[in-house]
């Protein structure tokens, strides 16, 4: 559906995106009085949480549910709430600041005329003096080059698609990636009592809870506060290259209460554990043979980074914490990993690709992103005067795709709207 003809509606600031990101951005622009709208190419507010599977719960406790102007105030702060009441907490949020939101209208493209934009959707043409980028970080599924090779008759979902087992063929599953939606897509597969093969990525296991806290109680406050005490290694100024803005999370649940994934688990559960997949042909699929390598640096990770700055920035703050708990050893690997699986021999009949998002912001008619995709700014202000971006992972911070990290990232960005409209 291409725009409709006529004069571009005006408005000072657009906002491409309703989800976390571009709720948190109204809130400060309605703050500071900033006349704005906020289009949302989706028939209804939920964001990126109307993608997840129907037994999702988010990752994070509730005491990070937390948007601008509304703290956690709940019952329940170590808890963790299931998709709908994910959904539903953003439309009441949206609801609460009266957020300006135009449903159902997908932006096409975004170029620089003059000291404006023209924003052209599939419901007309827009005039800003401002545009943010709210489009969030799970923007394009990406799968991998060898799903081509995959024989027609074996169904290919990604993880974005996928909502629960009954959708599937009876017969075995592949999962690929051991990101948090691989390890629990893996374990929903296991409640239903499919039988699993799974290929091994490189995301770190973590413990779920650690020194006393969860896990993301740390991870928050080495971002929020961790500076203060000299504590940097989750800000984005410090790290080693552009592209570890998109390394993995760690391997966590919040199902039944919160836990971690430990592969080994899954394993001895009856998980069938592979290596990176590598190519396929014929229906045959070849792994790589280092497995009892991979299982043990996926274990590695979480004392190699998170674990030191969590500790340095107890030390450094003063906080009583329990004393650093090590994990028990675990040596079990499976009788045989095997670098090889016959589709037709293992009765795999749907691979589900939980290969991660890239992101795409075609729509952008200029010349501001750089090789991943990723707009050129500084703290969220970009190269073209007037273009900004919120909600992107590690924007300025480990946790600025997250509900708490948003917040502070939409507060500044607003403040330099408002200060460049005065």
């Amino acid at each position: 559906m291409s725009p409709s003809p006529g004069t571009p509606r005006e408005v000072d600031t657009l906002v491409i995106g309703a989800g976390q990101a571009g709720l948190a951005m109204s809130y400060w622009l309605t703050h500071h009085g900033v006349e704005h709208v906020l289009l949302e190419r989706r028939g209804t507010l939920g964001g990126a949480w109307l993608d997840r599977w129907d037994s999702f719960y988010l990752n994070t406790p509730n005491f990070a549910l937390s948007l601008p102007g509304l703290p956690y105030d709940g019952q329940d702060p170590d808890g963790f709430i299931p998709r709908d009441a994910a959904v539903e907490f953003f439309r009441d949020y949206a609801a609460r600041i009266a957020a300006p939101v135009q449903l159902e209208t997908e932006v096409t493209r975004v170029a620089r005329d003059g000291e404006r934009f023209t924003v052209e959707t599939t419901h007309g043409v827009w005039s800003a003096r401002n545009v943010v980028l709210a489009n969030g970080a799970f923007q394009e599924p990406r799968v991998p080059a060898v799903a081509h090779k995959i024989p027609q008759h074996v169904l290919q979902v990604h993880s974005h698609d996928y909502r629960n087992p009954q959708q599937l063929p009876a017969g075995a599953v592949l999962v690929v990636g051991t990101g948090q939606s691989g390890g629990q897509i893996t374990e929903d597969l296991l409640a239903a009592g499919r039988e699993v093969h799974l290929s091994v990525g490189m995301c770190p296991e973590a413990p779920r809870r650690y020194r006393g806290q969860d896990v993301f109680h740390w991870i928050l406050q080495v971002n929020l506060h961790g500076p203060e005490h000299g504590i940097n290694g989750l800000m984005a100024d410090h790290l080693p290259s552009p592209a570890a803005r998109f390394a993995c999370n760690p391997l966590l649940s919040g199902n039944d209460g919160g836990h971690s994934i430990h592969l080994r688990d899954l394993g001895r559960r009856g998980v069938q554990l592979h290596g990176h997949l590598e190519t396929a042909a014929d229906g045959d699929l070849h792994f790589t043979d280092d497995l009892p390598a991979r299982l043990a640096m996926v274990e590695a990770g979480f004392g190699q980074r998170l674990k030191l700055l969590a500790d340095a920035y107890i030390a450094a703050a003063g906080i009583n914490a329990p004393e650093p708990e090590a994990p028990p050893p675990d040596g079990w690997l499976p009788e045989a990993a095997g670098s090889r699986l016959t589709l037709a021999e293992a009765d795999v009949t749907s691979i589900i690709w939980a290969t991660g998002y890239g992101l795409n912001n075609s729509i952008l008619d200029m010349p501001v992103l750089d090789g991943w995709n990723y707009p050129r700014h500084t703290r969220g202000v970009t190269e073209v005067p007037g273009l900004y971006a919120v909600g992107l992972p590690w924007l300025t911070r480990h946790v600025s795709a997250t509900l708490p990290g948003v917040g502070p990232d939409a507060e500044f960005i607003a403040e330099d709207i408002a200060g460049g409209r005065a």
